[in-house]
């Protein structure tokens, strides 16, 4: 399915966010298990495996409060405009870290791409010294008694 990668994401109407809410709770307790699930129309069943429903429960319950979303391959190559509105950054911040060599890409042609799975893993790592710095500043306002 490497078409997911270029889809548009979808932005939910009022009333796929009010189904959105609806459906993700009732799915919420069943995320660890497989679920069959019944389609009204043809009464056929489909099963679906724990990892997809915890998945859909996800997806449900960013459109629930009316987050657009999208579904990316792990081994999806985005383009740096992509990769840099994933993370929340500037193009040209982006562009110098991959110029830097902190996050792989490759080029074709004149263009860079950048796999998602690299760029999952740069936000896992920068997240991580994040909290790690976040964790020492909190420790020594401890200490130092600033009430925090």
């Amino acid at each position: 399915m490497t078409t997911l990668a270029t889809n548009e994401p979808v932005s939910p109407s009022v009333e796929d966010v009010r189904l959105a809410k609806a459906s993700s709770r009732r799915l919420a307790p069943f995320q660890n298990h497989n679920l069959k699930v019944r389609i009204a129309e043809t009464q056929e069943q489909v099963e679906l495996p724990a990892v997809a429903v915890r998945l859909l429960v996800d997806l449900l319950s960013a459109m629930a409060e009316g987050h657009a979303v999208t579904l990316i391959p792990i081994h999806a190559e985005l383009t740096t405009q992509q990769a840099a509105d994933l993370l929340n950054v500037s193009r040209p911040f982006l562009i110098r870290q991959l110029e830097e060599g902190v996050i792989p890409y490759r080029k074709v042609g004149t263009h860079r791409r950048v796999l998602f799975s690299d760029l999952m893993e740069y936000k896992h790592k920068t997240d991580s010294e994040r909290h790690e710095a976040l964790d020492e500043l909190a420790a020594q306002a401890q200490e130092l008694e600033m009430g925090y």
